[in-house]
């Protein structure tokens, strides 16, 4: 009898509102064989007690503190047999197909590394929105090196209903190629420890598009979404959350930013730079001490910079039209079609990537 198809990895903190409702969506998916791992990241709510409940159907890690996201995910992922991975975060709902569609997507291309559904909205404690929002259709790059998510808080009326080739997926629930994860993960880590949390999973995305990986959206997917987290309530959030969220800024540059790249968008980019310094300055003093985090940092993000540049297969001029102040995507058919292949840089083996096609804004 064939292995499970999928490893789904969650990471708990104080997750106790959404866990329970989270894991029995992930227990009722439909078509497909998975494993499920929880990384708890030393919760102090009831989020153990529920995940105790569960026993005979996960595997459940233990921290004696909170490691942060990323760190937590690697664990999930470690040593994984499945051929994909499926990073969820607990306040996600899934409908009962959505891993299996994702897999039928995933087989148009074997070069998708990333495979990401429709999310739409829904709120605190999992209650219904009285219209279909959108919260994200896969992770876009503006010139600004500013990342969103495609669609966010626009109605769902039909716009993302075709399956493309975006920037990447949002990591609140993104199908992984274990394949994908061994070739881009440096030192064993997928994702980096040192963002702790967030901007993770688009730092994870713009490595796999240097290494010749391609993610792919599809609307067949869906899911819901509590997002508590946003560019509009920054204020809302935790002084530590908006610091690291600066110190991935730049992290997330240092690593994976080509000089092709920053000439075409230098000036957005600055100009960028200049607002978020100003802001930690006067209105976020909390979050400036995420420049001195960036310099303890420094020497192992440009290690990392160096495996990554030694490594990259994809050239600056196709890398480029990926930032955009308008979201990006190019459609996915049953194959990749020979008029997409655009001569990549000599490194690797990987294909070249995409030429700019249609553009769904």
């Amino acid at each position: 009898m064939p292995g499970p198809a999928v490893r789904v990895s969650i990471v708990t903190f104080n997750s106790q509102r959404y866990i329970r409702r989270c894991l029995e969506a992930v227990l009722a998916q439909q078509g497909v064989s998975l494993e499920i791992v929880v990384v708890d990241n030393a919760s102090a709510d009831g989020t153990r007690t529920i995940l105790s409940d569960f026993r005979s159907r996960i595997r459940l890690i233990r921290n004696r503190r909170n490691l942060g996201f990323a760190a937590a995910q690697n664990q999930a992922m470690r040593h994984a047999k499945t051929p994909w991975i499926l990073a969820l975060n607990p306040d996600v709902l899934l409908t009962p197909g959505f891993v299996r569609s994702l897999l039928s997507a995933a087989e148009a291309d074997h070069r998708a590394g990333a495979v990401c559904g429709k999310l739409l909205s829904i709120g605190p404690g999992f209650q219904p929105m009285t219209e279909p929002v959108i919260d994200s259709t896969g992770i876009y790059f503006t010139p600004a090196m500013r990342h969103f998510d495609r669609g966010w808080h626009e109605p769902d009326q039909g716009r993302y209903e075709r399956q493309e080739y975006v920037f990447g997926a949002t990591a609140a629930a993104a199908l992984y190629r274990t394949e994908m994860i061994d070739d881009i993960s440096i030192d064993g880590q997928f994702f980096d420890p040192d963002f702790f949390t967030y901007r993770e999973d688009a730092d994870v995305a713009w490595r796999a598009q240097l290494l010749g990986w391609r993610c792919i959206y599809t609307p067949a997917a869906v899911g819901y979404h509590v997002r508590t987290v946003s560019p509009e309530n920054r204020k809302s959030v935790s002084p530590v959350l908006n610091m690291h969220s600066v110190k991935n800024r730049f992290l997330m540059r240092i690593k994976n930013l080509t000089p092709g790249v920053a000439r075409r968008h230098w000036l957005p980019m600055v100009l960028r730079d200049f607002v978020v310094i100003g802001g930690c300055l006067v209105a976020e003093r909390a979050s400036f001490a995420a420049f001195w985090r960036v310099a303890q940092c420094w020497r192992r993000a440009v290690a990392q910079r160096r495996w990554i540049m030694r490594r990259r297969t994809v050239s600056d001029k196709t890398l480029a039209r990926w930032f955009s102040f308008q979201p990006v995507a190019y459609p996915a058919g049953i194959t990749v079609p020979p008029e997409f292949a655009e001569e990549a840089v000599p490194a690797g083996n990987a294909p070249g990537y995409l030429k700019r096609s249609s553009i769904s804004t």
